[in-house]
């Protein structure tokens, strides 16, 4: 038999995904695979009824329902307080997970690099990789997780640079980029004329004080800006695979022919059954900052009561925590041990970092408050199980 597709043979197994089934394993609570546990809103479930009977039913507009991308582009310009078209600037995409390698196969060709802050979620590197393209890394420095600007300028200076991927709010880590951060990379990219993705997935998931800037409101960053989002956090629809892109006509017109390629379109009932849900008021957002932010406190307070030290994350519904107290050696062993033995199911940080750290165990805490206080009493014995 000929060979595989050496590039695809080198995709690593997704660690996210892996502790998800060691969860199912050992009947761990898994607060590995980052994905809300609770009922979406009932204005989305209730719309997704009628529509399962009324359609639509078929394709849809290969870049998105006409109705469902109007619905879209009036909540993002209210947000971002741009003034970005329904037609010319958004492609409709399978989660946000598409949209990020559509946003790569549209700017980036074979033999180009692309500047990617470490650590960073899991799908970056092997995208990058697929596109042809090669990941240059800088580093960002536990526990406030900022960069060096000197590294960053230097990284980006290498001709064969096309594109920077910026996630903010930042998986794993729960950073949140201030306003000197961010025109600090929005100076670079234009002084390199780079290309900027942004991954913005979890802009309504951010703690006091913190804010979310969306990086193409800053001066110039609109015309080499590619935003990428869905809605799958912002409303608790994971399995809704409704995710989007923005950007300049120029690169949007190419990005359509990109995921017409990859997946025709997404899927039709669904877009009609969220348009419910992007004609929330301001309010809707308000409480889910609030709700996340009692979850947050509800987590964090346990592990403080336990002793089991983390980095308090800014934005996201992530906590990396500490585990350079127990005599594990391996965060991945830890994580094995800790999902057999106490029951309870995170990441081995160690999968997004590029460079040699194990000291981080990544949970999530997007579950009902029963399930976060089950968690945390079953790691009442850790120190005692696992040391």
């Amino acid at each position: 038999m000929k060979s595989l597709n050496p590039c695809a043979g080198e995709i690593p197994v997704s660690a996210i995904h892996t502790m998800t089934e060691v969860a199912y394993e050992y009947d761990a609570i898994n607060l590995s695979q980052g994905f809300p546990s609770f009922t979406p809103p009932k204005a989305l479930t209730d719309r997704l009824s009628e529509v399962t009977h009324g359609g639509p039913n078929q394709y849809a507009i290969s870049y998105g329902a006409a109705n469902f991308r109007e619905a879209l582009t009036q909540k993002v310009n209210r947000f971002t307080k741009m003034d970005f078209d329904p037609d010319e600037n958004v492609v409709v995409c399978n989660g946000c997970t598409e949209a990020l390698l559509v946003a790569l196969f549209t700017v980036v060709a074979p033999g180009d690099k692309v500047v990617v802050f470490d650590p960073c979620y899991e799908n970056y590197v092997p995208d990058i990789r697929m596109a042809g393209a090669e990941p240059i890394f800088v580093q960002l420095t536990p526990p406030s997780f900022s960069f060096s600007e000197e590294e960053l300028d230097r990284a980006c200076s290498d001709p064969a640079v096309k594109a920077l991927i910026l996630n903010n709010p930042h998986n794993p880590s729960g950073k949140v980029f201030d306003r000197d951060e961010l025109s600090a990379i929005a100076h670079i990219a234009e002084k390199h004329d780079l290309y900027v993705i942004t991954d913005e997935v979890y802009e309504h998931i951010v703690y006091e004080p913190m804010e979310h800037i969306y990086f193409c409101t800053l001066p110039g960053m609109d015309r080499r800006t590619i935003m990428c989002s869905s809605l799958s956090e912002t409303f608790s629809i994971t399995g809704w695979r409704l995710g989007y892109l923005y950007g300049p006509k120029e690169i949007v017109d190419t990005a359509k022919r990109v995921h017409e390629r990859f997946s025709n379109s997404s899927s039709a009932p669904l877009m009609e059954a969220a348009v419910a849900g992007l004609m929330f008021p301001d309010a809707y957002y308000e409480a889910l900052k609030a709700t996340y932010t009692a979850k947050r406190r509800l987590f964090c307070s346990g592990l403080d009561a336990l002793g089991i030290p983390y980095i308090q994350p800014q934005g996201t519904f992530y906590v990396l925590c500490d585990i350079s107290g127990f005599s594990m050696g391996s965060d991945t062993r830890f994580a094995l041990e800790f999902a057999r033995r106490v029951g309870v199911a995170g990441v081995p940080a160690s999968y997004f970092f590029q460079h040699p750290e194990r000291r981080y165990i990544r949970f999530h805490f997007a579950r009902e408050d029963r399930i976060l206080n089950d968690a945390l009493e079953r790691m009442v014995p850790a120190k005692r199980l696992l040391d």
